[in-house]
């Protein structure tokens, strides 16, 4: 099978990478925008579908409509992006009854990943740690109560089908339970439309790592490496890199190994996210991402695979493209999130107009972005407007590249994170590599 036309039902950098592969594959990409996207620079001279107004959940956010635009607009296929409904069974399952492929994992498997606590079962079952906690969702405060009291505190609520932190509350004592069980409860029905919500032992001073995983429909998979995810801020990924300096390599192939095993087992198909933190010396799984993750360049810098292409391959029916043999990982990979927020103000987002746009250049230099100048960013969206992803020998010299490059990018018009990067990378604390979850590294 072969896809000649395919809706990006995504929006920013993200249309931009999925239309580059796209563009490589000779299939024609279609983009579903908003009405606050239609003149982004990104659609010029390209086929738009307009989706609804600028606010996500009267476009992006409508599955409905989304569907609509693909048959409306003659695509055989449909690519969710990373974000938004990527993770929908819904979308996958209306995809489906209107003959149009979804570039992701059927339906029941993406509705057994998104359960968190049908995911850490099946994860279990396969041979991974997890961490301990509720055997499923909680079904009461009282039952909330005697499963943390048997846990023990600190103890995390968290959304079952939640994501991008949202949904998720603490509770370090018994007293606080009630509370955090009610917050993450209103939070995920505010988020996700719907409150199921369970429980896991907060792992404290623990180090966030991620395994890419690429399956196909015949029971093949591979992984392509971890990355270490653990900068972070409010549990929104600031910089990512490829090795992590905190496992072993015994660690990282045992693991990797289990979680392509793990992948395989649960019939996943299409381009997947294990996510696992370390907890002293052993990796326990969290959840299960079922889609391709904004970092995913950092395990195509590191393998020189398109993991795009992979999955639009895999999608038309195709063998997965590589053995795991194949699949060779050298050097060292660092990715900078560029937001358009301002940190020492909390991280304030700052839309509006970008005046001034030069991302830096060169080898092992990779800029992925929407962006130019003259751009507005608007306000109903994530802010990022670039990610910078530099290759260094190893993580020495890609520290040392990666300053480079943030010191040439200049942006003018909104704050950006990039100051705070340099101070990031410029400090002892994340050059020593010994840094966890708690706070961000060389930053108040």
């Amino acid at each position: 099978m072969t896809f000649h036309r395919l809706l990006i039902a995504n929006r920013g950098e993200v249309a931009v990478r999925v239309a580059r592969a796209c563009d490589a594959m000779k299939i024609v990409p279609v983009f579903a925008v908003s009405e606050a996207d239609r003149e982004a620079p990104y659609t010029r001279g390209r086929e738009v579908v307009v989706l609804g107004p600028g606010r996500a959940a009267q476009s992006y956010l409508d599955v409905e409509r989304v569907v609509q635009a693909a048959v409306q607009s003659r695509c055989s296929a449909l690519h969710p992006g990373w974000g938004f409904l990527s993770e929908n069974p819904l979308l996958a399952t209306l995809c489906a009854q209107h003959g149009v492929t979804f570039v992701g994992p059927p339906p029941h498997v993406t509705s057994m990943m998104g359960s968190k606590t049908r995911a850490k079962a099946a994860m279990r079952a396969a041979g991974l740690q997890v961490i301990p906690g509720s055997d499923g969702v909680l079904g009461s405060v009282s039952e909330a109560r005697h499963v943390a009291a048997a846990v023990g505190f600190p103890v995390l609520f968290k959304a079952e089908n939640g994501g991008g932190g949202r949904g998720m509350r603490i509770a370090r004592a018994a007293g606080e339970v009630d509370v955090a069980y009610a917050e993450a409860q209103a939070e995920a029905r505010a988020a996700f439309g719907g409150d199921r919500v369970y429980l896991e032992k907060l792992v404290e001073g623990g180090r966030h790592i991620e395994i890419q995983i690429l399956a196909d429909r015949y029971g093949h998979a591979v992984h392509l490496g971890e990355r270490d995810c653990t900068v972070q801020r409010n549990h929104q990924k600031l910089i990512e890199e490829s090795p992590s300096p905190a496992i072993t390599d015994e660690l990282r192939q045992a693991t990797c190994t289990a979680a392509a095993r793990a992948a395989a087992g649960v019939g996943y198909v299409g381009a997947g996210t294990m996510e696992l933190l370390l907890d002293g010396n052993v990796l326990r799984f969290m959840e299960m991402n079922c889609r391709l993750q904004v970092e995913h360049t950092v395990s195509e810098e590191r393998s020189g695979k398109d993991l795009v292409r992979a999955q639009l391959d895999v999608a038309a029916g195709h063998v997965l493209p590589w053995a795991q043999s194949d699949i060779a990982l050298s050097g060292h990979v660092i990715e900078c999130r560029i937001n358009a927020e301002d940190p020492a103000h909390d991280f304030k987002p700052a839309p509006g107009k970008i005046t001034t746009w030069h991302p830096p250049s060169g080898p092992g230099i990779r800029v992925d972005t929407h962006v130019e100048a003259g751009y507005v960013v608007p306000p109903f969206y994530d802010s990022l407007i670039a990610k910078l992803i530099v290759r260094g020998s190893d993580r020495a010299d890609a520290i040392a590249r990666m300053i480079a490059a943030l010191s040439a990018f200049a942006v003018e018009g909104v704050p950006t994170t990039i100051p705070m990067h340099i101070a990031i990378l410029s400090s002892e604390a994340f050059r020593s590599g010994n840094y966890d979850t708690r706070s961000i590294p060389g930053w108040p």
